[in-house]
């Protein structure tokens, strides 16, 4: 079972445990560390203070000696589940010099090495140091001509190994600067630095010097660089440049090569220039080039600042208040405060707050010119519909194409609707097989199980079809403006404009002597308020409606002429089983929602608007809707 981990007072350290302190790079940050930096080192001789026998899994203590110092020791054996493995001694301590004196009185014959001592705080705790650091610095010597030299020679106090140094000075430095403590001067270059193939040569010679030194004698060219397997793909390149050279030189059968050069005459400048490289030292441009065409090196951009002390330059860094509270105003505690400089510029942070799809905007948008209009809105909640109220109340025959299950969704479960209005049913049977009020209907036997079907509604026009019935029974008869938008559904072929759900907008008028001068002029308006001052009608064909008419509207986005919607008057057969008066007449249009978002927002795919393959951006990012 793995041993706990070591714990100190407040906070816990997890340490591994490594025979080489260089490779203890891992070490836990404390959560909470109310302390300055602590530093960590390893010492054997502490084992004599401690009188510990050098054999145990894991302990904790505080001798005699340590807490005047503030330290406290850590130890666990190298070996994690060995028992009996060496010991090593941890020690942590507030600073170096607590850490050389315990060292000095546990008896040890030189100073611990500054490679023993590893420091141990927050990141946060590391900035400060460093900013502290810094301030100094200037004040001291004045200004800094580049950030990275700097970061080389300042101090490593507090940092993770793994921490990019260079990047916290910079935003340190910008911080400064919106204070007025500093000015800082960007600049740019392009530094050369190793490939990993780079890499490779520095540590084992260039490709060229590795086949030098592989030909003791003559030998196949071949066998040769097949013995070289970890040159993989620059053999034949290393070749090359070893006979360009005159290291080696190729014999007439052009399959042997033996050494020309003498060794002490053979000089490996590859790797001499790609050490130069890795340590920053200039270096020949021909020389460079040819390296990078080598895929040895490449170029990197780095991007540094020359810092110099600002108007407000200060040792210390004053605490800004950004807003002026309450206590502030009674304490009176604002005269001599500093307040930070709001500005106009900068943009705010985007709110975190939800969107509405464009369709939801368009949709808003027409609903609130129909109620501008005076209508009312029906009660559109009931995405299945039985085949009565989808098709049979509207007069449509049950053979008609549109009930076939190549253009309607049919549900399996429940199959077939409970109960339907028994009276209205037998005046809707009626008016499909033998008419009546001049019409002489279908002449079929209609089919009551085929009017029970449960489906997904193909038209809002089923919520019409209940919203009239519900009108023609209250007495006396009152004129109503009906209005719906919502979705419905169709067993279509997918393309770029069709889809098997859709959103449809629908409008109905119900009263007394109306004509179809009414209906344009209805249309109209609606096209109006929406930007379609431009409309055409032509005529049309509907089961339920005579006359009817397309609606055709000149798009001044697209700069031509769409068909846009359709419309007509309901026809006697459908109103009278209602129980309209005679009398009565209902004018109604329709469109989808789809087409009019699609040209409002420049979308030339209904899928890239609605469905699965919409990206979240576009509902964030998209434009309001005003018409």
């Amino acid at each position: 079972r793995r041993p706990p981990a070591p714990r100190t007072t407040g906070w816990h350290a997890f340490i591994h445990t490594t025979t080489d302190l260089k490779r203890t790079k891992r070490l836990g940050q404390p959560q909470r560390l109310a302390r300055p930096p602590l530093y960590l080192t390893r010492h054997s001789n502490l084992l004599r203070v401690l009188n510990c026998p050098p054999t145990f899994r894991h302990h904790n203590c505080y001798p005699p000696l340590l807490p005047s110092f503030g330290l406290s020791i850590l130890w666990r054996p190298t070996r994690m589940f060995h028992p009996w493995g060496p010991a090593r001694l941890w020690m942590i301590g507030r600073g170096r010099d607590e850490i050389q004196a315990v060292a000095k009185a546990s008896g040890a014959q030189k100073p611990v090495a500054k490679s023993r001592l590893f420091t141990m705080g927050t990141l946060e705790e590391a900035k400060q140091g460093l900013e502290k650091e810094l301030l100094s610095y200037l004040a001291t010597n004045g200004p800094i001509s580049s950030t990275i030299d700097y970061v080389e020679k300042s101090s490593r106090v507090g940092f993770p190994p793994k921490t990019n140094r260079v990047e916290v000075l910079h935003n340190l430095l910008k911080s400064l600067k919106a204070l007025g403590m500093v000015e800082i001067k960007s600049s740019t270059k392009q530094v050369p630095v190793l490939t990993k193939d780079g890499e490779k040569w520095v540590a084992e010679g260039s490709p060229e010097f590795q086949i030098y030194a592989a030909l003791t004698g003559p030998m196949e060219k071949k066998a040769l660089l097949q013995s070289l397997k970890s040159l993989g793909k620059s053999a034949n390149p290393g070749m090359s440049v070893c006979i360009k050279q005159g290291w080696v030189v190729l014999q007439a059968d052009k399959k042997t090569v033996e050494r020309k050069a003498k060794p002490d005459t053979v000089v490996d400048s590859v790797q001499q220039q790609l050490m130069k490289v890795k340590n920053g030292e200039p270096i020949d441009q021909a020389a460079l080039k040819l390296l990078k065409k080598r895929k040895m090196t490449s170029t990197k951009k780095v991007n540094w600042y020359e810092v110099k002390k600002g108007p407000k330059f200060a040792l210390e860094r004053k605490t800004l208040e950004s807003d002026l509270s309450q206590e502030m105003l009674l304490t009176g505690s604002w005269k001599n405060a500093e307040f930070k400089k709001y500005s106009m510029t900068v943009e705010p942070r985007a709110a975190q707050v939800g969107a509405l799809h464009p369709l939801m905007k368009v949709r808003t948008e027409f609903r609130q010119i129909l109620l501008e209009m005076g209508f009312s809105e029906m009660p559109t909640n009931n995405f299945v519909e039985s085949s009565f109220w989808n098709f049979d109340t509207l007069f449509q025959p049950q053979q008609h194409p549109a009930r076939d299950a190549h253009d309607t969704f049919f549900l399996n479960q429940p199959k077939k609707c409970l109960k339907l209005i028994d009276d209205y049913v037998k005046r809707v049977k009626d008016m499909h097989e033998k008419g009546g009020h001049g019409s002489i209907g279908y002449r079929y036997d209609w089919s009551l199980e085929e009017s029970k079907k449960n489906i997904l509604r193909t038209h809002t026009t089923a919520v019409s079809s209940r919203m009239l019935y519900k009108l023609a029974q209250e007495k006396p008869f009152k004129p109503q403006k009906y209005f719906s938008i919502d979705r419905v559904f169709r067993n279509e072929s997918l393309d770029s404009t069709h889809l098997a759900e859709f959103h449809q907008v629908e409008g109905l008028v119900a009263d007394r002597g109306l004509s179809l001068s009414n209906l344009i002029g209805t249309i109209k308006t609606f096209f109006t308020r929406i930007g379609v001052d431009d409309v055409k009608f032509k005529p049309a064909y509907n089961p339920y409606t005579e006359p009817s008419m397309e609606i055709f509207g000149y798009s001044k986005e697209l700069k031509k002429w769409i068909e846009i919607g359709n419309s007509g008057m309901f026809r006697p057969e459908m109103l009278a089983p209602m129980g309209l008066p005679e009398d009565v007449t209902v004018i109604a249009w329709g469109l989808s929602l789809e087409r009019p978002t699609m040209i409002k927002y420049g979308y030339k795919n209904i899928r890239d608007l609605f469905g699965h393959k919409v990206k979240l951006d576009l509902i964030y990012n998209n434009p309001l809707c005003r018409y």
